[in-house]
């Protein structure tokens, strides 16, 4: 095993959600590995901001417009990306959306908004990109970023519990199928990271009690998921399928 074995170099890397977060922080990572990254997102010009970091620290990105709802929008990203890029073989499912409710009080159209998203738009993200690596006759990784909440649950998180523990699932049956084809398939299940989203709610005397409870005692940093999915999408990880990994600080122990 060599340092060289992580590196993403004539890699072409796709992830979702990347105009913020975790998918913003990923991108720029996986770009700092070699790996020429299409960063996806619905509203394209949030996304060239960071497409000018990439390329200012010497590496290369595009933006692409993709709604991972919309089978025609992804579609039409993945032939944009392919004709300036090359084949995507590395594809990193991140774009979520969560909608904390009880589940009493949660309705179909909340359900539908948060499996349409989390689930649907994994599998079809996946699909379409696998379908491309076949067809090119490429080896590839796929990366689902799934939630510690797919792995235990959390009161009021009904629909996103859901959508995440579906996640793993299809995860591990995707690295079956695809398999053969030589694409593995695995998950990163983060914690609770500090992003523009939440950022507000733990600088309360809520959420900083919050932390005190989790077992790290403080939040992760974006770039402390950089690491597990360059291990995932590299040579590094070669015989790594199927496999979820979780990235928080030891949460999952404590969850039921």
């Amino acid at each position: 095993m060599t340092l060289q074995q992580f590196s993403l170099a004539k890699h072409t890397a796709l992830v979702t959600g990347a105009s913020s977060g975790i998918g913003h922080g990923l991108a720029k990572g996986l770009a700092a590995a070699g790996a020429s990254v299409v960063a996806a997102a619905r509203r394209v010009e949030r996304l060239h901001e960071l497409v000018g970091e990439i390329e200012q620290a010497g590496g290369t990105a595009i933006a692409v417009a993709m709604d991972v709802t919309d089978t025609d929008s992804i579609g039409a990203a993945y032939t944009e990306a392919q004709e300036r890029l090359g084949v995507v073989d590395i594809i990193i499912n991140n774009a979520g959306v969560a909608a904390p409710r009880n589940f009493l009080k949660t309705d179909p159209a909340t359900l539908d908004f948060v499996m349409e998203t989390n689930f649907n738009g994994v599998w079809q993200v996946a699909q379409e990109g696998a379908r491309r690596l076949v067809d090119a006759g490429r080896p590839g990784s796929i990366i689902n970023i799934a939630s510690v909440l797919g792995l235990g649950v959390q009161p009021g998180q009904s629909a996103y519990c859901a959508s995440k523990g579906a996640v793993l699932q299809l995860t591990r049956a995707m690295a079956n199928d695809l398999m053969k084809y030589g694409i593995r398939v695995n998950a990163i299940a983060p914690g609770w990271f500090k992003t523009e989203i939440n950022a507000e709610y733990f600088d309360t005397p809520a959420g900083k009690s919050y932390i005190d409870k989790m077992p790290a005692r403080r939040l992760g940093r974006v770039e402390e998921l950089i690491g597990p999915a360059v291990l995932l999408a590299s040579a590094a990880g070669s015989f790594i399928n199927g496999a979820v990994l979780p990235v928080d600080g030891a949460i999952h122990t404590r969850l039921v």
